[in-house]
């Protein structure tokens, strides 16, 4: 199966673990939740799903990579102690408690949360000396003579023997134990992620070109060659960076993330072309509104790959509006949360006729502010927070600290303090409103350009499809009306892609509500 499918897989067999009875006993007692297996070659984001699915469950996660470990460091180390045995004392040795054990009572304390995911990565890649305890591991759940606590789920990964040396085969003992789950790259839901994430454009247009590309392994009498989807996805983190900095992305710097050779060049030469299209077809101009019969008479003969390779720039261009909107919508949306607290605060103050001078100079936002901080660091603690969501709530939080500093030097308390908030709150909504119109306006004008240039053709089909591919075009045209979209949507299958994205969001959405009850 695909990542995606895998992810939900996991989530859903931790939800049933975890699900408790009446008595707020686990409907599957511990004994019988077996560890989950996950095995897939190496780059197709296994690790990362483990700590997306922390986040979504609202649970901690303690993850290691086995092969770092020694006995020692798994199972703990020896020691010697006195007991007695009918009458007679001994000498008996016994074991500290294990480091990942350990690691696991540490988040708990951390985080404030009892329950989690045990992760062990590349578990079938373990030294001699180490596999037995391994086995035992993965067969009682113990690391030593210590218990993984109850409410932790355990999770591991492993590469199939074709993608490493090392490997070493489970008996059928041990896998009659477990709930394995087989996985395998998929092009098209990494898409979905690369977009959600902000792959460069280039790359995603390339592969949607050269899909054979995206995922290979082959071994000749030069060494092992491969391109993995990690590789992409850290050789697109060195481009965005390079590009701000001026610097210039050549073969070289490319097989030393993409170590095909083929490959590598292959992608350099379209990086070329690629920023070739991007100045030639002028793409903010377009966007804009502003192009001419140059550009379309241009296009009419252009090669397909050349055609195709303008409709990802427009998409990857769109993809920064879309993004835009959508990261102001979310810190509007949390900023009013907080405020909306604040609100109930002064109600209550003035239900209770409490003496304003208490609240005098933002006293109330005060609270609120410490409120908030507290609730951002435990996330962070727990790990609750990705990149994204934690610049998010740190930009929320200053606000809220600007607005309590206003209302200090304005000496505002009680509802006139709360009438200056909104009025500052309002100008946060209005630019909202302004960056929704400015990725709408950008949207129509993708669509008058589409079909002057291709008319109802492939290039239009593909140009609809990828709206519906990426996480932040399927959030936009959700929530603002695009007649032009439905229009040329109308002609394709629905997608079940966006079906998925949209019940991903209702479901995050959903969370969102039960996280603020």
């Amino acid at each position: 199966m695909n990542i995606k499918r895998a992810k939900q897989e996991i989530k859903d067999a931790i939800q049933a673990y975890l699900k408790k009875d009446a008595y707020g006993e686990y409907q599957i007692p511990s004994v019988y939740q077996r560890p989950i297996l996950l095995m897939g070659p190496p780059g197709i984001g296994k690790t990362q799903i483990m700590e997306q699915i922390a986040r979504e469950c609202r649970i901690a996660l303690v993850s290691y990579t086995i092969t770092h470990h020694t006995r020692q460091s798994a199972i703990g180390l020896p020691f010697i102690r006195q007991k007695t045995y009918d009458g007679q004392e001994v000498s008996v040795t016994e074991y500290t408690m294990s480091e990942i054990i350990a690691s696991v009572y540490d988040k708990m304390e951390e985080s404030g949360l009892r329950e989690g995911i045990l992760f062990i990565d590349e578990i079938n890649c373990v030294s001699e000396t180490l596999a037995p305890a391994m086995l035992q591991f993965l067969q009682c759940k113990t690391f030593g003579n210590r218990q993984v606590p109850e409410g932790w789920i355990i999770v591991a990964a492993g590469n199939p023997p074709e993608y490493n040396k090392s490997v070493r085969e489970f008996d059928v003992v041990t896998l009659d134990r477990l709930k394995r789950i087989d996985v395998e790259e998929n092009f098209e839901v990494w898409k979905e992620y690369a977009y959600q994430v902000g792959i460069h454009p280039a790359i995603i247009a390339y592969l949607e070109l050269r899909r054979e590309n995206f995922y290979r392994m082959e071994t000749t009498v030069d060494g092992r060659l491969f391109a993995t989807a990690r590789g992409w996805e850290d050789l697109s983190r060195l481009i965005l960076v390079y590009e701000e900095l001026g610097k210039k992305v050549d073969r070289e710097v490319v097989h030393q993330y993409i170590q095909h050779w083929k490959v590598a060049k292959d992608f350099a030469n379209y990086l070329d072309l690629y920023r070739k299209y991007r100045k030639d077809y002028g793409l903010d101009r377009i966007l804009q509104g502003n192009y001419g019969e140059d550009t379309l008479e241009k296009l009419k003969f252009a090669a397909f790959d050349e055609r195709l390779s303008v409709v990802s720039l427009l998409i990857g261009r769109l993809g920064g509006y879309f993004r835009e909107a959508y990261e102001k919508d979310q810190f509007v949306s949390d900023l009013f949360v907080w405020l909306k607290r604040y609100k109930q605060m002064v109600d209550e103050v003035e239900e209770q006729g409490i003496a304003q001078e208490l609240y005098a100079g933002g006293g109330i936002l005060k609270t609120i502010c410490a409120r908030a901080k507290e609730e951002l660091e435990q996330k962070k603690r727990a790990g609750q927070l990705g990149r994204g969501e934690g610049h998010r709530a740190e930009a929320v939080l200053e606000m809220l600290q600007d607005y309590r500093k206003r209302l200090k030097e304005k000496h505002l308390s009680g509802r006139e303090g709360l009438a200056y908030v909104k009025q500052l709150f309002a100008k946060e909504a209005q630019e909202r409103e302004e960056k929704a119109d400015q990725a709408l306006k950008a949207l129509n004008h993708g669509f008058d350009f589409m079909e002057d240039a291709f008319g109802e053709s492939q290039e239009m089909a593909v140009f609809v499809t990828e709206l519906n591919t990426s996480f932040y075009s399927v959030w936009f045209l959700k929530e603002n009306d695009c007649p032009q979209y439905y229009k040329y949507n109308k002609g394709l299958l629905f997608d079940e892609r966006q079906q998925d994205i949209l019940k991903e969001m209702d479901e995050a959405e959903a969370a969102m509500e039960r996280g603020l009850k």
